[in-house]
């Protein structure tokens, strides 16, 4: 006699072993929805057999488990239509990500975005026929003779450390699985293939470039929907589309990683660079600048060669080995020893925007979002241990300010905890660990808690920003760090007239300027706010017999601080209006015979259309009701 439970329910079956989906049946549950099942505390295949009294739930699609199992089964889906279209190729791996799953394909053919169609119209096939998803657990030995011909699946056999291992099996197809998956392909509808790309196989160079097809999966044809229009707005907001459109970047093939900023580019990195030195002064920090390039003895003290070595460029100078800065820590240190300092010194902020370069895999460049060379907006702030809680919350207040009351978003916040490949005792992870969880739940802030993925020097808390389309974009972060200080012999006199060791905060808020130049072009979609605008002000001119006005009215306008363009083509000025419009100008001046003989301008602004004419003083006026955290 078996007994089940779900919450206040509870069932009894009169058999040595059931199936979940009997157990499911016997609390009286409607399984029409079910995929899988959580038995004590395990997510199970619906036809796994159990012998044992237990605690059971059905898992459905719309849970977090369930839509994973959904996207994992329908990447196994997608694999058994491609074997149809393409026979004999092979697969590497095909999991679940977030927002949908991909599959790594060696095919036997030549797959392109053109084909995605009728390898979707071939998954609705087997979908619609209600293909049965088995398990079989085989011994390793059964398992290699099994996949013989798939060099993929007997490397990856080969390197598991266990006697026996499980294979999901759905019509002619086959693969290396722990599953759980959905019981047949009719539980299969809400799905679209994305997009290809290639991905070496395990992701290492060296070895075969394989065909990665991405997919989503959602439980409801109207998440499906939402987020295929999600995808759409996505490409328009493309950063890099933008950025060409509206003049403002540009990347080469002489430089791959490496971006170069237009005139317009550079006119909203330095309004960012602007806002950032105001906060930072205002807020107790001073400015340092530290060289790019530094002896190899000095990243082997830091502990950077030793766990950041691979990602670091190096060059050889008088027949040492120097390496160009990968971070900007080591020489904030640098600058901190070239004075005792005292315990009236601290808190100490060193704040840098520091140009460092990171050797990327030429894969995973996007843009400005992942590139070999970014500025840093560093901060390196040397304090008490007493006094950690206290920086952290001013820290936190700065990243709100920033993050919510200037650019608008909302964020979450993330404990990292200690990684596998990290330095320093337990007792000073515990302590660092618990400085960061002291200051979080002192100001009741909501966060989680993302197990090893700290720095190798310490814990952090990561701010998680989301966009408009709800994407979520990791910007800044605030890392404890008691090794470095220690590594380097860095000191202060205490007030008992002892030497002591400070705790050094690593801090940024942009994170990589570039990066978050990046994020607020697709945030804003190019329309950047009055305050950020490359170029604030056009102005139109209706005939060649206007210019010396209009350029009378820029000269002023650079008195004021304003940034501005004039538009002095023989176009028409509808088209000339049209174009302002396309480049996401904040506001258009109209300037004809009227304008000129009055001195007033034809005021259009970017959402409200034409507001009028108006004197050049009652538009000062209007532009200082605009929101500018500068001034």
């Amino acid at each position: 006699m078996l007994q089940f439970r779900h919450e206040d329910k509870s069932s009894q079956l009169n058999q040595d072993s059931a199936t979940l989906l009997e157990a499911l049946k016997s609390l009286g549950l409607d399984t029409k929805k079910v995929i899988a099942a959580k038995f004590n505390g395990e997510l199970m295949d619906l036809s796994a057999s159990v012998k044992t009294d237990g605690e059971i739930s059905p898992i459905t699609p719309d849970s977090p488990e369930g839509l994973e199992i959904l996207r994992h089964s329908t990447a196994h889906l997608m694999a058994q239509a491609v074997l149809r279209l393409y026979p004999d190729s092979h697969f590497g791996v095909g999991p679940a990500i977030k927002d949908g799953f991909y599959y790594d394909i060696d095919a036997s053919g030549t797959i392109t975005e053109d084909d995605l169609p009728k390898i979707e119209a071939e998954m609705r096939k087997i979908a619609g026929a209600g293909e049965k998803v088995t398990r079989s657990d085989m011994s390793k030995d059964e398992a290699l003779k099994f996949f013989a011909n798939d060099p993929y699946k007997t490397e990856l056999i080969t390197e598991i450390d266990a006697p026996t291992v499980s294979v999901y099996k759905q019509g002619e197809y086959a693969d290396l699985c722990r599953g759980p998956h959905v019981p047949d392909a009719s539980k299969l509808h809400n799905f679209k293939l994305l997009t290809i790309a290639g991905a070496y196989w395990r992701g290492d160079e060296h070895n075969k470039m394989l065909t990665r097809i991405y997919g989503t999966a959602f439980a409801t044809p109207d998440e499906l929907k939402d987020y295929l229009r999600r995808i759409e707005e996505a490409k328009l907001r493309d950063h890099r589309k933008l950025g060409k459109d509206l003049d403002l970047f540009s990347i080469h093939e002489e430089g791959p990683g490496f971006p170069f900023f237009h005139p317009k580019g550079m006119a909203i990195m330095n309004t960012l660079i602007d806002f950032w030195r105001r906060e930072h002064v205002r807020r107790g920090y001073t400015e340092i600048k530290t060289p790019q390039i530094l002896d190899r003895d000095l990243w082997i003290r830091s502990g950077h060669w030793d766990h950041y070595r691979e990602n670091m460029y190096t060059t050889e100078i008088d027949e040492k080995t120097f390496a160009i800065k990968p971070m900007n820590c080591p020489g904030s240190i640098l600058v901190y020893k070239t004075q005792l300092r005292s315990y009236r010194d601290l808190p100490m902020r060193l704040a840098e925007l520091g140009c460092v370069h990171r050797h990327e895999k030429s894969g995973v460049l996007h843009g400005l979002m992942r590139v070999r060379c970014f500025t840093q907006d560093d901060s390196h702030t040397y304090i008490e241990p007493s006094k950690i809680k206290e920086e952290v919350l001013e820290i936190m207040e700065l990243d709100r300010y920033v993050y919510n009351d200037v650019f608008g978003f909302k964020y979450t916040v993330e404990l990292s905890t200690r990684p596998e490949d990290s330095m320093g005792t337990d007792e000073q992870w515990e302590a660092a660990e618990n400085a960061l969880r002291d200051a979080l739940e002192s100001t009741n802030t909501p966060y989680t808690v993302n197990p090893g993925d700290g720095a190798f020097y310490g814990p952090k808390i990561d701010f998680h920003l989301e966009d408009c389309l709800g994407r979520t974009w990791q910007c800044g972060t605030i890392q404890l760090d008691f090794q470095l200080p220690g590594r380097f012999d860095v000191t202060y006199r205490g007030d008992d007239g002892a030497e002591h060791t400070p705790v050094l905060i690593h801090r940024v808020v942009f994170g990589s300027i570039e990066r978050f130049m990046g994020i607020l072009i697709e945030h804003y979609a190019g329309a950047f706010p009055y305050w950020l605008a490359p170029v604030q002000v056009k102005i139109i001119t209706v005939s060649d017999e206007h210019i010396d006005y209009a350029r009378e009215l820029q000269a002023k306008f650079m008195d004021w601080g304003l940034r501005s363009e004039i538009d002095m083509r023989g176009e028409k000025l509808g088209r000339k209006i049209r174009d302002a419009q396309v480049q996401k100008v904040p506001y258009m001046l109209i300037i004809g015979d009227k304008e000129k003989e009055a001195g007033t301008v034809g005021v259009r602004e970017r959402t409200k259309g034409d507001l009028g004419s108006m004197t050049l003083e009652e538009f000062r006026e209007l532009l200082s009701k605009e929101f500018n955290p500068i001034h």
